[in-house]
């Protein structure tokens, strides 16, 4: 539960929560299916991250949105993130994201190039939370089976 919460609120490494649980688990029950388990669940989360990322960077190179622009908002989140406990990070990338894209296509583009950066981080966010939840799925199985 942890991990995915992890997703959702990007303060905990959600994914290798689920993956590190799901470890513990195998490693405790030891038995054949509880590492069919862990293998299925890696996949899950594996695919997920890939497809993650290629999915919104897909979405953002055909809006214009160069990488740059993510790379700037990821820094002035990170900064939030220790100046504004809790929402700090998404304030952060949201500030960064938008002065990047203002500087780079003036004021009036910048709103609409903005939107199309948090709607792909927001598409990130639910491929991660679809791959991590699936993986956990998977796991509630593993237990009833074993």
């Amino acid at each position: 539960m942890l991990g995915l919460l992890g997703i959702i609120v990007p303060v905990l490494p959600g994914t290798l929560l689920v993956l590190a649980a799901i470890l513990v688990w195998a490693t405790e029950v030891a038995t054949r299916d509880a590492w069919i388990v862990f293998a299925v669940a890696t996949t899950l989360l594996v695919v997920g991250t890939v497809v993650k990322y290629a999915v919104p960077g897909r979405s953002l190179r055909a809006n214009g949105v160069p990488r740059s622009t993510l790379l700037f908002g990821a820094v002035l989140g990170a900064v939030g993130f220790f100046v504004v406990p809790v929402v700090g990070l998404f304030l952060g990338f949201v500030l960064g994201v938008y002065v990047a894209e203002r500087r780079r296509v003036g004021t009036a583009a910048a709103g609409p190039a903005t939107r199309h950066a948090l709607r792909a981080v927001g598409v990130s966010i639910l491929i991660e939370l679809a791959a991590a939840t699936l993986a956990a799925l998977v796991w509630v199985v593993g237990l009833v089976v074993t």
